[in-house]
């Protein structure tokens, strides 16, 4: 008998995780930090934590723009004080949001910051901060990027 004919059982913790990520893409904003407490109680953090990092990154990049983003970052922020990884990343979309809207923020914020916000601020509109990124980005593909939207920019 062939193993690769046998089908597979899906491993429990994945099928957790697709269900958090369902009932979080539902969730109502009067749940949402419950539920999301809720799932960072999961025994497997390593899962638990990214389907949380899923939904802040989709609900972070339909907010961040407008008003409504503060509150909920401040609410999630609350939900996530216990998990450094998730902090950190409301705080990287907080700066990003500030830079995008062209509010005062300082470099070194930026330069400090993961490569994450580097790149996604690399692949964004801020002239300063593409300046900073393609001289001092961290690695060579966000200083590229940054070089690239920067030559863009100037060409309109």
């Amino acid at each position: 008998m062939n193993h690769d004919d046998t089908p597979q059982e899906e491993p429990a913790e994945h099928l957790r995780f697709w269900d958090y990520l369902s009932e979080l893409e539902q969730v109502t904003e009067a749940d949402e930090v419950d539920l999301v407490g809720e799932v960072l109680t999961d025994a497997d953090q390593t899962m638990a934590q990214s389907a949380v990092l899923r939904h802040l990154d989709r609900r972070a990049a339909d907010l961040h723009s407008g008003h409504a983003y503060e509150s909920w970052a401040e609410k999630m922020t609350q939900a996530t004080t216990h998990y450094p990884f998730l902090t950190r990343r409301l705080r990287e979309w907080s700066l990003f949001r500030t830079i995008t809207l062209r509010q005062p923020w300082r470099p070194d914020a930026l330069l400090d910051s993961s490569d994450w916000l580097q790149l996604k601020t690399a692949e964004a509109a801020n002239p300063a901060a593409l300046e900073i990124l393609a001289d001092r980005g961290r690695t060579k593909r966000i200083r590229n990027t940054a070089r690239a939207n920067l030559k863009q920019q100037r060409r309109h």
